[in-house]
């Protein structure tokens, strides 16, 4: 590794820090112990104030933000927390090993009533092992966790030692507060010991601290459970002598006293006098009495207590809880009975018994009980379908006992009995190593008469065993073998994608295996020919496909189209490095199956052709030619123009011949012909014969034909003789790069050279498609490790001006790469830094120095880059490079040099990387270990965060951020307030402080600065910008600038595109104060001005920074650089932005599929369609599975192909959409290519495929989200009137027309408005209130009459309407 350096020089002193920083980590110890508390919270060593934050206590990490906002909107919304979100938040904090007091207390104050759910002695356990895990990674308790832990206790019931916990919190320097010596009372009379109470009570008394009514309701219970009711009642007395009121909770506590007891005539008598004093009690007070009252075994008493509680919607959560409560104690039948009051809450169209049914299943309810529950709430239309429900409940727990007797009820109530349902428990039986349970499985299964399919077998039961033979024989043995098309289907595919093909083979040829649509099997055998190098086996699979009809059942019934299908997904999966690897094998493998007389259809061949060129490899391509399937022409009447047989062609010459007719054109359609068919030795004889009427078009088809077929020799002759260098005519730019390409694969360099030299001479025309070429001639010789011919080529290339571009210089390093010499590696880079001024895959070089642990290298490559662009960036450059390796450690001993500062730029680089890569670990720890770095700005870093949640359109994690912010104990600037406002604002939601008011000044800015800065304000807020700067250059010296000003005037020149003048201000700004970083809205509007200005690397130097400085870009800035560089095919810089933006993505509103859409789209730009396919196609697999984290749509993608005019790029991502909504059933992506057609105005394109893949009118979610796009921009009428064109039935009309309506609206137009609400009153279509709403405004506003009652409510009441309307039709 290279010497750092510090800001103040250079620092050699990290260099013997080096081996140990390469050297790979210790394995990390098991850091999760279950340490008993031993009943008393242990003791904290140390004085603990109640002080600002610590730098410990501020060291927080941005992964757990949205496991924080669960918690915390699971309390609000539901009152309790699932056990499993609460323990994986635990086991995050846990590896992170840096817990925040917040986070603590949060776990803490989470083990109590908030789990009702898991048993009162479970939830202690946990506290326990939290607080206990917590003391060991460095947290700091104070009053408020010991407070926490008491009402943890308190809450469960749990018997401790008042005052041994006392004395353990003096012990710990940690002082009891009010709070705490109320706890302890209660605790004190949880046990009926009043003598500790009442001296714990004198000690509150000596500190003259309040006596509240918490102490009083403690005292009551207390007495109460001494045997002394008579003074728990006269405690009431005793309060209002001491002038407090009893409440809710006194109440409470004397009627537990009276449950506890079973005394229903004081409880019914203590109500009666509340109603009468209180006017009610609380509806939460009575639902905890009948807890109380089930606890004490006085069941009978509940039906009282139940009817004076009224039902509303508000209620639901409380009620829910006891709900559970009650089954997690056991008492599955009250809670059963208060579960049935639900109905009054009117809530249609819900399931109200999933929450009860799914908890019953947890805590392991008797079936018949269950049984009887499903029943009745059938029978009270409180669940629509209980006894699947109770089934998915079992297979998610892997209750197989419970799962196979729900499957046998269902069977007899007649509902459909699914093969997945086995899935989940075969893969428990699996974990366990449990065959016997596998088998029993599948019997039950067929025993209940579902025949299981491929999937099951293949995916699931297979895996169980070494190889399909073996499972077969062990199925026949257990007596569950059952013969079917899923399981011969099954053993082909598992064999196939295990690379066993001598197996498929053997399966294939059987006469036992029954006929299979070659569909069913066609990606395994995929998989298998790849992982197999054996050409025989493929070559006697595919004739078995071809031959056998069991295996031809495609509609089209046609042999040659299932193997041409067969061939293409064989080429397409396969990346362009691995073609090129297998070419030989491939060449084998055709010329066997045209041995075997296997022909496929052209189109097929056509399409394989393609693919072999994409991959560099056009030598194959003849040989893919012996399979093309060609139909025999008649030697009667052939048309000039038309492509004949080569045996009539040659009658056609041989009679012209005789004739003594002109031969030229034949004989030119002669060599063509068989150039088509690869015959050169055919091609030559026919030369020679008629060579004195041979004309240029034909010689140059034959140097072509040559060049394929590696005839250097000949090819180069035919050049010379027809084609000198000194002739005026020229080789089409096709052949020349032909012959440059062969001439370089032969070791002929100087040829080669001159081929070059002549096509400069010869001024022949290079497109973006030669340069290409080029860079794809010298990618081949790096990738054959041929140094001298990479260098000369480049060299010859260069000099001669045919082209120079950066991805050009890129082999220079790649070939040494390849080679793994990184020291020639190194070398080419510097070279090419001082020749073209470009350092190319730098990343790449110092990703695999850190990776062989080459520290000499390392120290070579960081002082080349110190020199050149400075200390600093040595140490970042390696920073991000240690930090892209996974090696946080390492990096974290970088980052922490001395004097190092935040360089905003280069963090915002990563960040953006991270953030555009959706590489939210990478971005994790750039965050955390770059919180102690200088000058690195929290505050900024949740701005950044809110502007991705503005982005994304994300309350709840707005929410989220704005809890992390109150606990970091920042102080928010007033734009981090303002976002945050309209953030919740925009969704509907309160919020939690005062907005700034828009516009208003900042005191403190005007109260510090003089007029001039008053007047640059104010001109600022006017967008006059470049007065504001005049101002501002006339007053530098005199007086002191603001920080706030500074950032005001930054943007206000920015929103103006004044770019040179903003980064003036900029560098003053960070002269005059220290530490100074642009906010994050300053920075996104100098990285969109960069954009604009083409300014790509410094973009992206400042979305580094933003995010390095710990905050957040807006998603206008992250969308126009992602898009910039996809359109520029900048696939380096895209990664590395994908890396910045890892993770943080969601919270800026970058949605994942934009960026799977640019990387695609730059590697199109790139010439590279398969590159783009094989990144884009896995992607959208497993978004379909993960649809609120994964990549699903291709819009942008297809958009940008469209408007650019890459139809064979659309045509590509056309295949592949259809292929995936054909295979997998995904139809997100064929959607999006029906849509781009109808935006498009390609009506018969869309009408087309929406006849091939009729299923994707089923997306009903991406066609309202279309037209709502739509009907937000004008000129887009025309959309919605197509999709109503093409698919009407499946358009939801009421939908449709007001979206279509929206669009008349915004493009002003009264007469087709009006016309079409008189369609909708022909066709008795109803349009939404919200709809006539807006009709008549503007009717009114165009001044015309409005012919229907205009809606009386207010436009937000008809838009909560229409929110629920949308949500009914998907």
């Amino acid at each position: 590794m290279a010497a750092l350096l510090s800001s103040a020089g250079r620092l050699r002193a990290l260099c013997p820090r080096l081996l140990p920083l390469l050297r790979p980590p210790a394995p990390a110890r098991n850091t999760v112990h279950q340490i008993r508390f031993l009943t008393v919270a242990p003791q904290q060593e140390g004085s603990v104030k109640e002080e600002p934050v610590s730098d410990v206590q501020t060291r927080r990490t941005w992964q757990f933000d949205w496991a924080f906002n669960k918690l915390d909107n699971s309390v609000r919304k539901t009152g309790r927390i699932p056990k499993n979100l609460l323990l994986k938040v635990f086991d995050e904090i846990c590896k992170t090993g840096s817990p925040g007091s917040n986070q603590t207390l949060l776990l803490l104050r989470s083990c109590g009533a908030l789990l009702p759910e898991v048993l009162s002695p479970e939830r202690t356990e946990l506290a326990h092992v939290i607080w206990d895990k917590m003391k060991e990674l460095g947290a700091v308790y104070d009053t408020s966790h010991y407070n926490a832990l008491l009402k943890v206790y308190l809450q469960n019931e749990h018997k401790f030692s008042p005052t041994e916990f006392l004395a353990r919190m003096e012990e710990a320097n940690v002082q009891p507060n009010r709070v705490t010596y109320q706890r302890l009372i209660a605790a004190y009379c949880n046990e009926g010991d009043i003598e500790g109470a009442s001296e714990i009570l004198g000690f509150m008394k000596n500190k003259d601290l309040p006596i509240t009514e918490a102490v009083f309701s403690s005292l009551v219970k207390g007495h109460a459970r001494s045997g002394d009711i008579k003074s728990a009642e006269n405690i009431l007395s005793v309060m209002r002598m001491a002038g407090v009121e009893p409440g809710p909770d006194t109440y409470l506590s004397l009627l537990n006293v009276y449950a506890e007891k079973g005394d229903a005539d004081s409880m019914k008598k203590t109500l009666e006098q509340i109603e009468k004093t209180e006017g009610y009690l609380m509806d939460r007070v009575l639902m905890q009495v009948i807890f109380s009252l089930a606890k004490a075994g006085y069941p009978q008493y509940i039906e009282d207590v139940k009817e004076r509680i009224r039902f509303e919607k508000d209620l639901i959560p409380d009620a829910m809880n006891l709900c559970l409560t009650l089954i997690t104690h056991g008492f599955e039948d009250i809670s059963f009975h208060i579960l049935k009051s639900f109905t009054n809450f009117s809530r249609d169209n819900v399931d109200q018994g999933s929450f009860f049914l799914q908890h019953c299943v947890n805590r392991d309810t008797p079936v018949n009980k269950l049984k009887q529950f499903c029943k009745e709430l059938q029978e009270a239309k409180m669940h629509s379908a209980p006894l699947p429900f109770v089934l998915r409940c079992a297979l998610e727990a892997n209750k197989a006992a419970l799962a196979f007797d729900f499957m046998k009820m269902m069977k007899k109530e007649g509902l459909p009995l699914r093969p997945h349902y086995s899935w989940p428990l075969v893969v428990g039986f699996q974990k366990e190593n449990n065959l016997k349970g596998i088998f029993e499985v599948l019997k039950v299964m067929h025993d209940l008469g579902v025949e299981l399919d491929a999937d099951t077998y293949a995916d699931y039961v297979f895996k169980s065993f070494a190889d399909s033979e073996t499972a077969r024989a062990q199925l026949k043995k257990n007596g569950c073998l059952f013969e079917s098309v899923g399981l011969s289907v099954a053993e082909i595919r598992y064999e196939a994608a295990n690379g066993r093909l001598n197996n498929v083979l053997s399966l294939l040829t059987s006469a036992s295996t029954p006929r299979i649509d070659i569909r069913q099997i066609r990606s395994s055998l995929v998989l298998g020919f790849r992982s197999s190098d054996d050409v025989q086996l493929w070559s006697k699979i595919t004739e078995v496909l071809y031959k056998d009809e069991r295996y031809c059942l495609m509609p089209a019934a046609e042999p040659t189209e299932a193997v041409g299908y067969f061939l293409y997904h064989l080429i397409d999966s396969m990346s362009d490095s691995e073609v090129q690897a297998k070419e030989e094998r491939l060449r084998q493998y055709f010329h066997q199956l045209k041995k075997m007389n296997i022909v496929i259809p052209t189109t097929h061949y056509s399409g394989i052709c393609r693919l072999l060129d994409s991959s560099q490899v056009p030598e194959l391509i003849k040989d893919a030619r012996l399979l093309s399937h060609k139909k025999i022409l008649s030697t009667d009447n052939i048309p000039e123009t038309a492509k004949p047989d080569v045996s009539a062609l040659e009658k056609k010459l041989e009679k012209q011949k005789a004739e003594n007719q002109p031969i030229t054109d034949v004989l030119k359609q002669l060599i063509h012909a068989l150039c088509e068919e690869e015959n050169m030795q055919k091609a030559l004889e026919v030369k020679a014969k008629y060579e004195p009427d041979m004309v240029v078009g034909g010689y140059a088809a034959l140097i072509n034909l040559c060049c394929r077929h590696d005839n250097v020799e000949e090819a180069m002759n035919l050049k010379e003789k027809v084609f000198p260098k000194n002739s005026p005519v020229a080789l089409d730019t096709q052949k020349y790069i032909a012959l440059v390409e062969v001439l370089g694969k032969h070791g002929r360099l100087e040829d080669a050279i001159n081929i070059l030299t002549e096509m400069k001479e010869k001024d022949v025309s290079i497109s973006y498609r030669t340069v290409a070429s080029f860079f794809r001639i010298l990618n081949a010789a790096a990738m054959r490790g041929e140094v001298e011919t990479v260098n000369r080529l480049h060299e010859t290339i260069v000099n001669l001006g045919l082209a120079e571009t950066a991805a050009l210089h890129s082999p220079l390093i790649t070939v040494h790469l390849e080679k793994d010499d990184m020291p020639a590696a190194l070398e080419a880079l510097i070279n090419c830094y001082k020749k073209y001024g470009k350092v190319l895959q730098l990343h790449n070089i110092y990703c695999r120095l850190i990776e062989k642990g080459d520290s000499d290298l390392l120290q070579k490559v960081s002082d080349f880059i110190s020199r050149e662009y400075g200390d600093m960036m040595a140490l970042y450059d390696l920073f991000f490079a240690f930090l892209q390796t996974g090696k946080y450690k390492e990096a974290r001993k970088v980052i922490e040099t001395p004097g190092l500062r935040a360089h905003s730029g280069r963090l915002q680089w990563f960040a953006k990387r991270c953030i555009s890569n959706n590489q939210m670990e990478v971005l994790e720890q750039l965050v955390e270990l770059t919180q102690n770095l200088f000058e690195c700005d929290r505050n900024q870093m949740y701005c950044y965060l809110l502007q991705l949640c503005d982005n994304n359109n994300d309350w709840k994690k707005a929410e989220a951020v704005w809890t992390k912010i109150q606990e970091e104990n920042l102080v928010p600037r007033a734009k981090t307030l303002t976002l945050l406002a309209q953030i919740l604002e925009k969704n509907g939601q309160v919020v939690p402080f005062e907005v700034p008011k828009v516009g208003r000044k900042d005191t403190e800015s005007i109260t510090l600065s003089g007029e001039e800065e008053r007047e640059i304000m104010m001109l600022c807020r006017k967008n006059n910008a470049k007065e504001a700067y005049s101002i501002f250059l006339k007053m530098r010296g005199k007086n002191e600038v603001h920080c706030d000003s500074y950032f005001t005037l930054i943007k206000a020149l920015l929103a103006q595109d004044c770019l040179e003048e903003a980064i003036k201000v900029k560098r003053i700004a960070e002269t005059h104060i220290k530490g100074f970083t642009l906010n994050s809205a300053a920075s996104s509007l100098l990285i969109i001005s960069q954009v604009r200005r083409d300014y790509l690397k410094d973009a992206m130097a400042v979305l580094k920074g933003i995010l390095d400085s710990g905050s957040l870009p807006s998603r206008s800035a992250v969308v126009a650089l992602i898009q910039s560089l996809a359109e520029k095919g900048d696939l380096k810089n895209l990664q590395a932005l994908k890396n910045m933006l890892e993770h943080t993505t969601k919270t800026v509103g970058i949605p994942a599929s934009l960026m799977a859409n640019a990387i695609a789209l730059a590697h199109t730009k790139n010439n590279g369609l398969d590159a783009a396919m094989e990144y884009l196609e896995p992607l959208l697999i497993s978004g379909a599975q993960s649809p609120d984290q994964g990549v699903q749509s291709i819009s942008y993608l297809l958009r940008k192909v469209s408007e650019e005019g890459l139809e064979p790029a659309l045509e590509k991502f056309g295949v592949m959409a259809e292929r995936l909504a054909s295979q997998y059933g995904i139809y997100r992506p064929v959607t999006d290519l029906f849509l781009q057609y109808v935006s498009a105005d390609r009506v018969e394109d869309a009408r087309s495929l929406v006849q091939r893949c009729g299923a994707l009118v089923e997306e009903k979610r991406t066609f309202i989200n279309f037209m709502a796009k739509s009907a937000s921009r004008p000129g887009q009428a025309k959309a919605i009137e197509t999709l109503l064109e093409l698919i009407p039935k499946h358009l939801d009309p009421e939908i449709a027309y007001f979206y279509l309506m929206k669009c008349y609206e915004l493009d002003g137009d009264v007469a087709s408005v009006k016309a079409l609400y008189e369609k909708t009153k022909e066709k008795k279509i109803q349009l939404h209130e919200l709809s006539l709403k807006s009709l008549a405004a503007f009717l009114k506003k165009a001044g015309e009459p409005v012919p229907f009652t205009e809606p009386p409510e207010t436009f937000k009441v008809y838009v909560e309407k229409w929110k629920k309307r949308k949500l009914e039709a998907l």
